[in-house]
């Protein structure tokens, strides 16, 4: 049903990588988002809660930097105690992020990537604006729904996306105590599509500013387009709730292998919400940006 349309959509469906480190670990966590263009003057959309991760890496990194060079000062001459205070101090623990670093992929084949965002004041949505362009690497451009009235309960929709990275292009460096994207490595990582029908439209007074699907979002899929079977966008993916379903088990008999199993559950059904297409238009009206709408 959706195998032209994903050729389509895919065209101008971009992922953006992310490597992070967590405090005291020299092992470095993938992730991936997406994002997509809107028209051929390197203009895209994206989640906000995307743009806000990227937008907080050169604090982050700072902040880390910061603890390393008063870490070096105490080298030699410094007991646990003093080193716990100086964690203390800079708010680290074993689970806190402690650098990032992103890359946009498939924007251009120039080797210097200029770009800014304008975030919506309100909703899960940004612009970004990819400056300079002059050899881009995106075929073609969304086509927005024009008539949403058609996007009841029922329809079935699709969302492309990034959310299993495999790319292994960077590398710890141990002298710098630093992660850093590398030449060499794996570069690709997969699109994965999922469909599924409207269940619910979101509102937010008396208006509808998104919707739910059947199916969750994906991690990785964030920003990504949500689209019909024509390759005609009608929202964003942004977030996946968690619907519970009240049929909990708690030490329930269960036959398996000849053997009495106690079965504990509490089962959910996870569902993506979406940005709505007509909210997508009027940012990008509001912020002069060309789209096109079918």
């Amino acid at each position: 049903m959706f195998v032209q349309a994903i050729e389509e959509v895919g065209n101008f469906t971009r992922p953006v990588y992310t490597i992070s480190r967590l405090f005291g670990d020299k092992n470095i966590i993938p992730g991936a988002a997406t994002f997509f263009f809107v028209n051929d003057d390197g203009v895209a959309v994206t989640c906000k809660h995307v743009v806000e991760l990227i937008a907080g890496r050169q604090s982050l990194n700072d902040h880390y930097a910061k603890f390393v060079s008063e870490r070096n000062l105490l080298a030699g001459k410094a007991d646990r105690k003093a080193t716990l205070k100086l964690q203390s101090k800079y708010n680290f623990q074993k689970d806190s992020t402690i650098q990032l670093n992103e890359m946009f992929i498939g924007v251009t084949t120039d080797e210097q990537l200029r770009y800014r965002w304008i975030n919506h004041p309100k909703y899960d949505l940004s612009i970004i604006f990819f400056e300079g362009l002059k050899n881009r690497a995106y075929q073609s451009h969304a086509v927005f729904l024009k008539d949403s009235s058609i996007l009841k309960q029922g329809k079935r929709l699709c969302r492309l996306g990034y959310p299993f990275p495999e790319f292994s292009n960077y590398r710890y460096n141990e002298p710098s105590d630093s992660i850093e994207w590398t030449k060499s490595g794996k570069i690709e990582t997969p699109r994965f599509p999922m469909d599924g029908i409207i269940t619910r439209h979101l509102g937010d007074g008396a208006r509808i500013v998104g919707l739910e699907i059947s199916t969750p979002g994906l991690r990785g899929q964030s920003g990504g387009p949500l689209f019909d079977e024509r390759g005609i966008i009608c929202g964003i993916q942004s977030s996946t709730n968690h619907l519970h379903l009240g049929f909990d088990m708690k030490d329930y008999a269960f036959q398996a292998g000849g053997k009495t199993i106690l079965v504990n559950n509490q089962p959910f059904l996870h569902v993506g919400h979406c940005v709505h297409v007509d909210i997508i238009k009027e940012f990008l009206s509001a912020n002069g940006v060309k789209y096109f709408v079918e």
